[in-house]
């Protein structure tokens, strides 16, 4: 049964997802150009030491941009790239960077890149960071031609694992997404079920592939809560708030979190999970220790009514 988790309500406030969240803006500018943006989070060694590298894919009118920023463990920014859409004709390139321990290649060839319908490519492509050589990150099919590009001796692999991943979707009713739980894992189908048009009782589903995993009842009661599921075998935390939906404006989003953990009771002993800095994608210092400590993987959704 799903139950309501105590905390959850009074760490949004009534309106505290939309506050944090620059995304939740009433433009409707704004909202499309949120919902034509993806970001990734991988933990990577650098150097012997742990660091988190974080990669937005973004797509608009003007074409695909791309960013890339390196960060430590104590969140100190080690350097960031942008790419800018305008400046993304070529969809190839690099950028070496200086930094105080050594050198940064950062490259990319994105010109046989094929895309679904989000802004971040599906094959063709590769996007490689590699310190003094040694790669750090490889995405991407076109890994020997990666190789090539920075250093016939490097890897062919590197030991980047995805930690966290924020992505926008739309729809009426349903509502897609793909995700990998756990490294190395497979790669499930996600869909969240919910109409709130013209219902006196709307109710939330969420099925991984095709396989109904949770029902939320009685959802205007319900807009915010969580509940346990499992995939592959692990418990995944189902955390969603779907306030907008039933009481904010037209270009409300509806925000749901997955979140992977090792055991239930070590989850729910993690105060910072249920933190809204957690939910509304802050990079706080706590969120990146706790993901250090192998809590597993975080996918946040952004759900927007297409009307």
């Amino acid at each position: 049964m799903v139950t309501i988790m105590r905390d959850f309500p009074s760490c949004f406030g009534e309106n505290g997802v939309q506050v944090a969240d620059s995304s939740s803006s009433s433009s409707s500018s704004e909202a499309k150009a949120a919902q034509n943006m993806v970001t990734c989070v991988y933990q990577c060694r650098l150097q012997g030491r742990s660091c988190l590298i974080t990669v937005t894919w973004t797509k608009n009118l003007m074409g695909q941009g791309l960013s890339v920023v390196i960060d430590d463990l104590a969140n100190n920014c080690l350097c960031k790239v942008d790419i800018k859409p305008w400046l993304f004709s070529k969809r190839k390139g690099s950028k070496n960077l200086e930094v105080d321990s050594g050198k940064i290649d950062i490259c990319w060839d994105l010109s046989n890149a094929r895309f679904g319908v989000g802004p971040e490519p599906v094959e063709g492509y590769y996007l490689a960071v590699a310190f003094e050589q040694e790669m750090v990150l490889l995405l991407g099919d076109l890994k020997k031609e990666a190789i090539k590009k920075i250093d016939t001796s490097a890897q062919l692999n590197s030991n980047a694992v995805l930690i966290a991943k924020r992505e926008h979707i739309v729809g009426k009713k349903f509502y897609g997404a793909k995700a990998q739980f756990c490294d190395k894992g497979r790669m499930h189908d996600v869909v969240i079920e919910c109409d709130t048009v013209d219902l006196m009782d709307p109710c939330l589903v969420i099925r991984i592939d095709s396989k109904t995993v949770m029902q939320v009842k009685r959802l205007k009661w319900k807009f915010r809560g969580n509940h346990t599921i499992l995939v592959d075998g692990l418990p995944v935390e189902v955390f969603w708030d779907v306030h907008n939906w039933l009481f904010g404006n037209a270009l409300g989003n509806a925000v749901f979190m997955f979140q992977t953990c090792l055991s239930a009771e070590k989850l729910w002993a993690n105060q910072s999970v249920i933190d809204p800095s957690v939910l509304t994608w802050s990079y706080s210092q706590k969120f990146r220790d706790h993901q250090a400590q192998g809590l597993g993987f975080s996918l946040i959704l952004y759900a927007w009514k297409h009307e």
